[in-house]
């Protein structure tokens, strides 16, 4: 095997590496959370804005499986990646980048196909309003035939990411938001020479700066990654490395696909109250992931922190890097909850809605933010699962927070809204409940996580990381 690469990843010191590699991501996500919210803030000041704001809610949960798989997929090839440098094996790494790559194509391929044959039925298992259903059909059907370039940035953000170059991939995500934020006011509203293409505008502002972000990664990547060898002979698919990168990429896959899962459901049970809760929770869910995001960005950070600390053999590492994790998440989680409690209602003034819906969103920052903490607990602890390859853990977390506790209560919360909505607030209660049984599950599997991985670990003869500290 190689000598051990030597970089920041198994010298710095943990707490200063997690500020960092944490900041640029945490940046980098919470641009990614901006595209939709700038969608919506435009679109909602259009003619229809609020039958547009539903076909964007209605939309989003595919948008979501989208990210779900190219960041999945990406958690993987990150780990892998991370792992096999801090073994010394460069060869291995360079083959899970290459192998990554494969699977974006394959991906890219498999939504495109979805955009021309799937975004009809979809949409109508969701809708019976015509214009609804048309929106959410013109608007979903760009974004799947061009969404290589959502899928293939993530990709190429946690190779970046893998080796410490987080700010690169932020430079990558903050360009095509910038590209997507002017973009949208040209084409939706048809300025400067441009013919007014409405919710069309708006996708296709959309996937032009996730391509931008694609190509300024994929160029990063290839000047600035030196410790990830490139080729096409790393792209060739390789059966052992594919499975390697699922089995550490697809809980996360699914942890994120069921996002989707859940929004679509509680789409579905929210249109039998009112479209009115539905474009309110679909607003709010968007706004809400400036907060959620910013806590996936430092779990992203924690992943391959740890992970490269697991492929050293390090226990003071991986046993730091938990700590720093756990605590600056729940920071992150405890502010995003005070500014959401202290300024729902200013928020919510910035789009064209109707004072019911306007309330209805406010009810909704006030009840779900309570989840927060919880929420941030256990975000934190899916990447660690994920690092210490504990990846049942971690999709037992999510199946817990965005599944199990969540549908059926909120179906049966629904069933108590009066037809005035005056009660509606009941329905946000799913959210603390989820958050906060699913915690106590995550505290379990932590105890039995460290005794059983990370307590008996001994440390490999040479690292540094855990030598004996001079007096």
């Amino acid at each position: 095997m190689e000598q051990s690469v030597q970089t920041p990843m198994g010298t710095a010191p943990v707490g200063k590496l997690m500020r960092s590699m944490g900041l640029p991501i945490i940046l980098s996500m919470m641009i990614q959370a901006l595209y939709n919210i700038v969608d919506s803030a435009f679109v909602s000041n259009m003619t229809g804005g609020e039958a547009a704001l539903n076909a964007l809610t209605l939309a989003f949960p595919v948008q979501m499986l989208m990210v779900a798989v190219s960041i999945g997929t990406g958690v993987g090839v990150n780990v892998l990646v991370a792992k096999n440098l801090g073994q010394g094996d460069s060869e291995k790494a360079a083959q899970a980048a290459g192998n990554g790559l494969f699977l974006g194509l394959v991906l890219t391929l498999v939504f495109l196909v979805f955009g021309l044959t799937g975004v009809r039925p979809y949409a109508a298992s969701q809708t019976a309003n015509p214009e609804i259903l048309a929106l959410t059909i013109t608007y979903l059907r760009i974004c799947c035939v061009a969404s290589f370039g959502i899928i293939l940035f993530g990709i190429f953000e946690k190779l970046l990411q893998a080796t410490g170059l987080a700010k690169f991939s932020t430079i990558a995500q903050i360009a095509g938001a910038v590209t997507n934020l002017v973009l949208d006011p040209i084409m939706i509203y048809g300025l400067l020479g441009c013919p007014a293409l409405g919710i069309t505008g708006a996708a296709l502002a959309t996937v032009l700066g996730q391509v931008v972000s694609f190509a300024l990664a994929l160029l990063f990547h290839l000047t600035a990654n030196k410790l990830v060898k490139s080729g096409l002979a790393y792209v060739r698919p390789r059966g052992r490395i594919i499975r390697g990168i699922y089995r550490i990429g697809l809980p996360a896959i699914l942890a994120q696909a069921l996002m989707s899962l859940m929004t679509y459901g509680i789409n579905r049970i929210l249109v039998g109250v009112s479209e009115a809760m539905v474009t309110a929770y679909g607003l709010y869910y968007k706004l809400q992931q400036f907060v959620l995001f910013a806590a996936f960005g430092l779990r992203d950070a924690i992943t391959p922190i740890v992970s490269f600390a697991h492929g050293m053999g390090s226990r003071s590492r991986i046993t730091q890097g938990m700590k720093y994790g756990i605590g600056c998440t729940l920071t992150i989680m405890a502010v995003g909850m005070a500014v959401l409690l202290l300024f729902a209602r200013p928020l919510w003034g910035l789009f064209g809605l109707s004072g019911a819906t306007q309330a209805l969103c406010v009810s909704a920052a006030r009840v779900i933010s309570l989840s927060f903490l919880f929420a941030g607990f256990n975000v934190a602890l899916q990447g660690i699962f994920q690092a210490m390859d504990r990846g049942g853990s971690s999709l037992v977390l999510s199946v817990c927070r965005q599944i199990l506790f969540v549908l059926p209560v909120a179906w049966g919360l629904a069933r108590l809204v009066s037809p005035d909505l005056s009660n509606a607030w009941v329905v946000w209660l799913t959210f603390p409940i989820a958050e906060g049984l699913t915690a106590a599950i995550a505290g379990g599997l932590l105890v039995r996580l460290y005794q059983t991985a990370i307590r008996p670990m001994q440390p490999r003869a040479g690292n540094p990381a855990d030598s004996p500290k001079k007096p």
